[in-house]
């Protein structure tokens, strides 16, 4: 059973949590979430868009790992620190946000990909010595097959995105479950984790383990991108599905046998925002 909305706190331990008792709007999240998926988008694809290889570069895969430590670190107590359609629906699935939230999360999260692409596609029109920019953007969109680092076929980019997402989700679900210190440490998880899968699935297809950010890059591509775009978003939706259900199950256990959980399932769906243990 979750607090209303509309009633003071009455737990201490969320007075001293320091956010004085902030409730943030609807808008308020859609925004952070359009924001923090963009400097995703930004970081995820402009580091190898403009790194040049001469200059001791940053790996990619870092940088996309550090971005998403960065967004959650300033976004997370008002959203939830969310940024990606596959931790939405596990989420959703795990009982931690609403289905009507959900989706306009999801829409947030698209938005602000596809603003993000938006922006680097502009700047790599005005270089001189990219002729073609849907080239460029070719190299960091993800595929399968011939649009494969390594030829990897559709079978196998699907499970790695199955698997991949299914283990982003987890460690999201599980770090920001926490209503102790662990949960200060959930940006810098999930930030790692993230790296992590991105240089594992950088050479099987440039996979993203996020829906929005396979979208963003495929609209500035050339066409094949968008014909093989449906393998990322159903792929990591499964694998999403099945870390929330698992999440859901350990959940459940844990209120059957009497323990604590910082953030049990609720059962009006409210959106749990870290830092304050607190459902909107």
């Amino acid at each position: 059973m979750t607090t209303p909305v509309s009633a003071p706190p009455t737990d201490p331990e969320l007075n001293s949590a320091g956010d004085g008792g902030f409730r943030p709007g609807l808008v308020s999240r859609l925004g952070a979430e359009a924001f923090g998926t963009l400097f995703l988008v930004i970081a995820g694809l402009g580091v190898p868009l403009f790194t040049l290889p001469q200059s001791n570069p940053l790996p990619a895969s870092l940088a996309g790992g550090l971005a998403v430590t960065a967004a959650m670190l300033a976004f997370a107590y008002i959203s939830g620190g969310q940024f990606n359609p596959a931790i939405t629906l596990g989420s959703f699935v795990a009982g931690k946000i609403r289905a009507a939230h959900a989706a306009a999360y999801i829409g947030a999260q698209l938005i602000g990909a596809a603003a993000g692409a938006l922006t680097l596609f502009g700047i790599l029109r005005t270089v001189p010595n990219i002729p073609d920019t849907r080239a460029a953007f070719d190299t960091v969109t993800a595929g399968f097959g011939e649009h494969s680092v390594i030829q990897t076929p559709m079978a196998g980019v699907l499970l790695a995105e199955v698997l991949g997402a299914a283990l982003l989700v987890a460690v999201f679900l599980g770090t920001t479950a926490r209503r102790n210190v662990h949960a200060a440490a959930a940006p810098f998880a999930v930030g790692l984790a993230f790296a992590v899968l991105l240089q594992f699935g950088q050479a099987i297809g440039n996979a993203p383990f996020n829906p929005a950010r396979a979208t963003a890059s495929a609209l500035f591509s050339n066409s094949w991108s968008l014909e093989q775009l449906w393998l990322f978003w159903v792929a990591p939706l499964v694998g999403a599905a099945i870390a929330g259900l698992v999440f859901r199950g350990f959940s459940d256990s844990s209120a059957a046998a009497g323990t604590a959980v910082a953030h049990p399932v609720i059962d009006e769906g409210d959106t749990c925002l870290l830092y304050t243990s607190r459902c909107v």
